[in-house]
């Protein structure tokens, strides 16, 4: 504080050092949603831009200061523009419940599911049916729906509303069937919308050689508090993703506890 007050700098006192965390954290997990996508260079562009204005503010440079700041004001709406996507996927999580409350989350799940047990969700026809498609590598690529609406992902499809059964999914990823292309959505027992058209990622670090499922299947989770499941038509190997991270090659039992542990 001494030295602070010697060379003139302003104390810095605790509620600045949570300002500076705050703050931190915030850049971070911006920079965690834009990594490897093609807006990184306006990340960075960003970043070095609100450092300069800090700086020139700091050091009195009052023309620069006015510039940048005159910069900054007008390039909000077009970064609310630019960074639509990660917004939403920001507000989205603020939504979303966190990880700490998932335990009670799912302990009322638990319950709900206990007191309706004739209701009680099985994956095996999902589960079956992907085992069926993975053989004769039929393509398939199902969402399932968590605790978010999922109906402008529904709107883009056909409404089924039809009770799941291994035979019915098969049928509806079957080549000749006019329902085929685009994923399915399903949530539990229920079979909601099929024929849907999904967000592709824009992300640049993931497999090139990943064809549009995968792809679909990595933006929509991204985007959604969904799981997708994919079933690949070129190898017939099953995959799901889960919050923009996919999982390759898994079997049935681990198809079975991805769905069981992420509450479809």
């Amino acid at each position: 504080m001494i030295l602070d007050a010697i060379l003139g700098l302003p104390t810095l006192r605790i509620i600045d050092i949570f300002d500076i965390v705050i703050v931190a954290g915030l850049v971070f997990y911006l920079y965690r949603m834009v990594r490897g996508t093609n807006v990184m260079l306006i990340f960075w562009a960003l970043v070095i831009l609100l450092l300069g204005w800090r700086v020139a503010d700091v050091l009195g440079m009052r023309l620069l200061g006015a510039l940048l700041g005159g910069v900054a004001s007008v390039g909000l709406i077009a970064l609310v523009v630019i960074f639509q996507p990660e917004i939403r996927k920001f507000l989205l999580f603020l939504g979303t419940k966190t990880q700490l409350n998932e335990s009670l989350w799912k302990r009322l799940q638990f319950w709900r599911r206990n007191m309706q047990s004739k209701n009680a969700v099985s994956y095996e026809p999902y589960v079956n049916a992907c085992m069926h498609m993975s053989q004769s590598k039929t393509g398939a690529l199902i969402v399932f729906k968590r605790q978010n609406s999922v109906d402008e992902l529904i709107d883009t499809g056909e409404r089924i509303d039809a009770l799941a059964s291994s035979a019915l999914v098969e049928a509806l990823f079957f080549k000749n069937s006019p329902l085929h292309d685009g994923a399915v959505i399903a949530h539990g027992n229920q079979l909601l919308a099929a024929r849907c058209i999904l967000p592709v990622t824009s992300r640049l670090d993931i497999d090139p050689n990943l064809g549009l499922r995968h792809r679909s299947a990595i933006g929509v989770t991204e985007q959604l508090d969904v799981l997708a499941v994919i079933v690949s038509e070129e190898t017939g190997a099953i995959s799901y993703a889960i919050g923009g991270q996919i999982h390759h090659d898994i079997g049935p039992v681990k198809l079975r506890q991805a769905l069981e542990k992420y509450d479809c």
